[in-house]
């Protein structure tokens, strides 16, 4: 990531989010959010919204198929990711837009809740018959087959051996 501009976003999805396909089958899904920021008029007492920022954002792979299902309009999320620039032409005048290549998408808990649930192993069972280690899957995860810590190691109360 030398040389990239890392950013965290927090706003509301504006449109739900479109999953694509690529020709090769890598899932991607696109969507805009929107931030408008506020500050307080202490000489009226009251609160003045600015400029809203509007920011598109893509999302890959697994991400991309659990945004898709996961994420809808009006939704308040927590993007991190790389922001990237592209410029183009309309109406014969040059402009520029701004996306967020994400590497995190999250609902923002500030005024909701949200209930996790984690994808099922089959698809890490299958790439580990195939020889590789699926990709952030710990071996020996007590967490992946559903079983709490204190089924692991006993009791709750008693630490973890790590």
């Amino acid at each position: 990531m030398a040389g990239e501009t890392v950013i965290t976003f927090t706003g509301n999805v504006v449109a739900d989010p479109e999953l694509r396909f690529t020709p090769s089958g890598a899932p991607v899904a696109n969507f805009r959010v929107a931030n408008t920021p506020r500050t307080f008029q202490r000489d009226t007492n009251e609160w003045k919204d600015g400029d809203p920022v509007f920011l598109s954002v893509s999302v890959w792979r697994q991400q991309a198929e659990n945004v898709a299902e996961s994420i809808k309009r009006g939704d308040r999320v927590i993007i991190v990711g790389r922001l990237t620039q592209r410029q183009y032409e309309k109406d014969g005048e040059r402009r520029s837009s701004y996306e967020i290549q994400a590497d995190e998408v999250a609902p923002s808990l500030r005024s909701a809740t949200a209930a996790v649930t984690k994808n099922s192993q089959n698809g890490q069972q299958h790439r580990q018959q195939a020889g590789q280690q699926a990709y952030g899957a710990p071996q020996g995860d007590p967490w992946a087959n559903g079983q709490s810590a204190a089924g692991q190691w006993g009791s709750a109360a008693q630490e973890p051996p790590f």
